[in-house]
């Protein structure tokens, strides 16, 4: 046994395995002891001996048990109280929509604003609906809407009148107001222009704002996530600052995740703001919540054609547009912010998606290691939807973490017809290039950017592993295979990986002794059974440091 028992009896102890640690040392075992919240004990039959009369003894009877996973990119508040207003990231029919909005409307005569969202672009012609769908149904209260990526907004008549949008209003530096012909607005408002609506939504209070991280955080234990990146703490758009809500859970004893907060960037502004976020970064890290992070967002979306591109975007016709996407900040000034940040021992977390963000965000990374070295601040980006192979060696070089959101690398419509049409066939296969990263030595960590996409591990590394998603009919076509990762990596990504993102490597993301015991319980082995019903696994029991957070039944 590599690590004997510590004497004296345990108060937890998981046996019957298996047991994957994610531990290069030993990646299997089949029982846990665990006392005092930390892993004191891993091996066979030989654990059994720390089984006193007090011992809470798990069988596994062929369940696994891996370490807590840990989400890199996620907006857990937001989620939470998108699922108590008007819902609608569960299907991609539009007629649904109206009609749940219609019936939101009704059951709620007396709210203001009818706000929520999570509908998805593929539900309508070009990625953009309309007013007048909205105004059919809900004519005399303002509408606000934001898609499930929370890059755009479907707005009303009503609620573009409030905010004085008209033909002649212009789209502001970082968005776009979708017009007709005439040049009206057509109420979908991209990027930036969210703002002018959004600004006026009223906040929820703050018992609204604690509902719902609290909502969010049991919907993340329950798919055994332990831990998490926040990856907007701050206001943006039409999102409220979850920093209040983290602290008010944690003075009532009720935040049992380890969470770091991503301090929000603020694009308007320059240099001028980094003294602000040091001094935000100190009032609120405490006990397990951390704000050592700024995120900043430096590109779009690709759907909507605002993700920063090296080349122009097509068009429908399949000519080269005038279009290359925005960089919301200046390359120049990105570096030196970035080179500033570092000296401040900040970690940058990078919206970076198209394949020109990528590279100004390695750059910046590559300006602060130039000025001061590695000083450990582990710098990551997420999204990495579109990365040219030359920037692919860079992640190693210069230590920045690849941040994946699994799930996005299958054929679904929003794929098909309003991404790989406008960025043509040679942009189009460097997408998603999980496997490339992996064999050039980059670090790879994971998050859901949940409500954008389901918070469940299990279906993000089912696509890691079979570049296909779930829900594809038989028959789907994977999504560029050479770009497969094999299950334990993808389960690494998803636990040590985004440990090592969150600083929180030497505290947990794999079973070894003296780490906390932040484990799930799996209903099977997914090594054991084919890839293609890795997400029919479930998730039955989640612990942070030994406690149960979380049980089915």
């Amino acid at each position: 046994m590599t690590h004997p028992p510590v004497p004296g009896p345990a108060d937890l102890v998981f046996t019957g395995g298996p047991v994957h640690t994610v531990d290069p040392a030993r990646s299997r075992a089949t029982s846990v002891a665990v006392r005092g919240g930390r892993i004191v004990a891993i091996g066979h039959d030989e654990v059994r001996e720390l089984i006193g009369p007090r011992t809470e003894v798990v069988d596994l009877a062929g369940k696994l048990l891996l370490p807590g996973f840990q989400d890199a990119h996620v907006h857990p508040m937001g989620a939470g109280l998108e699922l108590g207003l008007c819902h609608l990231g569960d299907t991609t029919d539009a007629e649904a929509y109206l009609r749940r909005i219609a019936a939101y409307a009704a059951e709620h005569p007396d709210v203001d604003w009818i706000t929520g969202g999570g509908w998805s672009l593929e539900a309508f012609p070009g990625g953009s609906p309309t007013a007048a769908a909205l105004d059919a149904i809900v004519p005399d209260r303002p509408v606000f809407l934001p898609n499930r990526d929370h890059h755009g907004a479907w707005v009303n008549s009503r609620a573009l009148e409030r905010a004085g949008i008209d033909a002649r209003t212009p789209d502001p530096v970082d968005g776009r107001i979708e017009r007709d012909a005439e040049g009206n607005p057509t109420g979908m408002l991209q990027e930036g222009a969210v703002h002018l609506v959004g600004r006026l939504v009223p906040d929820p209070t703050p018992e609204e704002q604690l509902a719902g991280l609290l909502r969010a955080q049991a919907v993340l234990h329950s798919h055994g996530v332990t831990a998490w990146q926040d990856a907007i703490v701050g206001t943006y758009a039409n999102l409220t600052d979850p920093a209040p809500a983290y602290l008010a859970a944690l003075e009532r004893g009720l935040l049992t995740a380890r969470v770091v907060g991503a301090l929000w960037w603020d694009r308007e502004r320059g240099a001028e703001q980094i003294g602000e976020l040091v001094a935000r970064r100190q009032e609120l890290s405490r006990d397990r919540f951390r704000t050592g992070t700024v995120k900043i967002m430096q590109d779009g979306i690709a759907e909507n054609h605002t993700a920063a591109m090296l080349s122009p975007y097509l068009t429908g016709c399949g000519c080269t547009s005038d279009n290359s996407g925005i960089s919301f900040v200046e390359p120049g000034e990105l570096r030196k912010y970035v080179t500033e940040l570092d000296t401040h021992g900040f970690q940058v977390h990078f919206h970076a998606l198209g394949d020109r963000a990528v590279r100004e965000a390695l750059d910046a990374v590559e300006a602060a290691r130039a000025a001061g070295g590695d000083r450990g601040t582990r710098h990551h980006l997420a999204h990495l939807q579109v990365v040219h192979p030359d920037d692919l060696p860079r992640f190693r070089a210069l230590g920045a973490s690849a941040n994946l959101q699994m799930l996005w690398a299958a054929h679904e419509p929003q794929m098909d017809e309003l991404t790989l049409p406008f960025l043509g066939a040679e942009r189009g296969a460097w997408q998603y290039p999980f496997g490339d990263l992996l064999r050039a030595g980059a670090t790879l960590a994971a998050g859901s950017d949940w409500p954008v996409s389901s918070p469940d591990p299990l279906q993000a590394i089912h696509v890691a592993v079979n570049r296909v998603s779930p829900e594809a009919p038989a028959g789907t076509p994977a999504f560029f295979p050479e770009q497969r990762l094999d299950l334990g990596t993808a389960i690494a990504a998803y636990t040590a990986g985004s440990a090592h993102v969150n600083h929180l490597d030497d505290l947990a993301g794999s079973i070894t002794v003296g780490k906390a015991a932040d484990l799930a319980v799996l209903d099977r082995d997914p090594f054991a059974g084919p890839p293609e019903e890795i997400a029919a696994t479930r998730v039955l029991e989640t612990f942070v440091e030994g406690r149960r957070v979380h049980t089915v039944g």
